[in-house]
């Protein structure tokens, strides 16, 4: 979970920099300054740098130059690739599911096929001797 505070500034002061906590960090998305919080700088900074990312491709694509329906219409972006990943996600382990399956079906039917091969050679071994 990332926690923010906006900043208007576009760029921090050493002494406001050393009073940040270990676990926040600066990123600018769409010309904005934003202080987060959160366990992985990095990963913070990767997040930041993709919605920056696709705020500007909506941007360009667009005649708007109101952030905040920017910011909408990216989010509506990313939201439709999350969704499309999630469905991808859930018939790819199905299939996975489903191929699990018919490997422990088909190991269960061999291992039966063994036994029972195993018991007619036993009882006809009595039926000889």
């Amino acid at each position: 979970m990332v926690g923010t505070q906006t900043s208007s500034q576009t760029a921090i002061s050493p002494d406001e920099a050393a009073a940040r906590p270990n676990d926040s960090v600066v990123v600018e998305i769409y010309d904005q300054i934003y202080q987060l919080r959160g366990v992985d700088p990095a990963y913070i900074e990767h997040l930041a740098a993709v919605v920056d990312d696709k705020m500007r491709a909506v941007s360009a694509h667009g005649a708007t130059v109101d952030s905040l329906r920017v910011a909408v219409l990216a989010a509506l972006n990313l939201a439709d690739e999350l969704v499309a990943l999630r469905a991808r996600y859930q018939a790819l382990s199905a299939s996975l599911e489903a191929g699990r399956q018919a490997a422990a079906q088909n190991a269960v039917r061999s291992r039966a096929g063994s036994l029972m091969g195993m018991l007619d050679a036993v009882l006809e071994e009595r039926k000889v001797g």
